[in-house]
């Protein structure tokens, strides 16, 4: 297994708004780290695949640095959501990626601030 992180610098516009990409990215997606520098509180995010526009993680009102370790609904092959035992808890997966760009979106980070993401790959 080979794990690979990708640094994605990220300066907003005056509007506080901003889209960034990662290169296109083959694996299985472990984790996003944000790391901020000077972005304001309560940015928004919603980082997708940039073809197909799956989302990978979508979270609003981030006042600091966070990681976060996006999941999947898993599903059977008739397409019935796969569940853990009786209790009906839902089977989460890895979110494979083959040779998508990730596109970041950011609002709401204050006028021209910088923040980072790595986004880390395994596979």
């Amino acid at each position: 297994m080979t794990v690979r992180r990708f640094v994605v610098p990220m300066t907003v516009d005056a509007s506080g708004d901003g889209t960034f990409y990662t290169p296109a990215i083959y694996g299985h997606l472990v984790s996003f780290r944000y790391v901020k520098t000077d972005f304001t509180d309560g940015i928004d995010f919603v980082c997708t695949l940039e073809t197909t526009g799956e989302t990978l993680w979508a979270e609003d009102s981030v006042n600091a640095s966070a990681t976060r370790h996006p999941r999947a609904a898993t599903h059977s092959v008739a397409g019935a959501a796969s569940l853990y035992a009786s209790g009906g808890t839902a089977v989460n997966g890895r979110i494979a990626i083959g040779g998508d760009r990730i596109k970041i979106v950011v609002d709401g980070a204050g006028n021209a601030t910088t923040g980072t993401l790595h986004v880390t790959i395994d596979g």
